[in-house]
């Protein structure tokens, strides 16, 4: 895993995680990215919500990747396990990507263990919910297979 700076998070984020997590029963197949999430959140450098940076990845947030192995881009939205749908491109937070994917900024480069095997994504746009870029949600990406980093 590459954990190179603490993420970045805000208060009420930190806490929803925690909960979720302390809530969750896990499976076997679960433990492992739970208890990396549950490890950056304790190292995790918490801001107030005026205080973080747009280019962080975020609850609600939608994010540009690429697969740096691959050349596969595609873009997802980072929400809540209740909110979820990966045919929509809405990734849980406590999925393995939208875990590796969590705190980190635009131009970051993150290896993950996903259950397709170790992955090295790069973060190439973030866009904060409600922020207007004057494109239509998707852009230009090409969402490709999708299906297989966001399992």
């Amino acid at each position: 895993m590459s954990h190179d700076r603490a993420i970045v998070i805000t208060e009420k984020n930190a806490r929803m995680l925690r909960g979720l997590l302390a809530s969750r029963p896990t499976t076997r197949h679960d433990q492992e990215h739970l208890d990396e999430l549950r490890l950056e959140l304790d190292r995790a450098l918490v801001l107030d919500p005026s205080e973080m940076p747009s280019s962080v990845v975020t609850l609600g947030a939608t994010v540009s990747v690429v697969n740096m192995r691959s050349g596969e881009r595609q873009e997802l939205v980072l929400v809540s396990p209740a909110e979820s749908d990966v045919s929509a491109r809405r990734i849980s937070v406590l999925a393995p990507l939208g875990t590796a994917l969590l705190g980190y900024r635009e131009g970051d480069e993150v290896e993950w263990l996903m259950p397709g095997g170790l992955q090295h994504l790069r973060i190439e746009r973030v866009q904060q919910a409600g922020e207007d870029t004057g494109e239509a949600a998707g852009g230009t990406l090409s969402c490709g297979n999708s299906h297989q980093l966001a399992s």
